[in-house]
């Protein structure tokens, strides 16, 4: 509570946005411990619909990071000495500020829990083109859309025989933007989450 009443007393400071690097899957902890000190906070989640129901996952958009709203020069320790952070994003040893357009765009698109709906672009019996790997190069059919771990199985003819693979959705030609939140490519930080 103490930490609320000090924090209380700088209410006409100019904050900006910042990443914050966590402890591995602890961004709820810290988004948590954060609140508790009165930093504004924001942790984007993504909601992957799965082939049924109890299929569905919600994975963090950016794992390991979340943003916060800070005075850097006065309210920087609030943010380092939390329990589940591990730093503020630096360059240089400089925290670099993020445009607040970033931040409110994916503000816009999530829930009210921060949950951002993905929806693929991928279509089953859509002709694909894999780029990358040992099939570089090769046409294919997709059989299902990405699963809840990015890999979509695609149709391959190979040596006069049809064959099902699995490949990551950035070896689809295109397909890094094959997650979309209302038409902005997002696949490829959903991608690194999973893997």
């Amino acid at each position: 509570m103490q930490l609320l009443e000090r924090t209380s007393g700088l209410d006409n400071l100019t904050r900006d946005w910042y990443a914050v690097y966590s402890n591995r899957n602890k961004e709820e902890q810290a988004q948590f411990q954060l609140s508790l000190r009165g930093v504004e906070c924001y942790f984007p989640r993504l909601y992957i619909p799965g082939s049924r129901p109890s299929r569905n996952r919600i994975v963090p958009l950016f794992p390991n990071y979340l943003f916060v709203r800070v005075n850097i020069a006065m309210e920087s320790h609030l943010v380092i000495w939390t329990p589940g952070v591990k730093r503020i994003v630096s360059f240089s040893d400089a925290p670099i500020p993020i445009d607040d357009g970033v931040v409110r765009f994916l503000q816009t698109q999530a829930n009210d829990k921060g949950i951002i709906q993905a929806r693929s672009r991928l279509r089953r019996g859509e002709e694909v083109e894999i780029s990358g790997g040992p099939f570089d190069g090769l046409m294919g059919i997709i059989q299902s859309p990405p699963d809840n771990r990015g890999r979509v199985k695609v149709l391959l003819t190979l040596l006069s025989r049809q064959v099902s693979v699995k490949f990551g959705v950035e070896f689809i030609k295109g397909g890094s933007t094959a997650w979309t939140v209302d038409g902005a490519g997002i696949g490829s930080a959903w991608t690194s989450a999973q893997d």
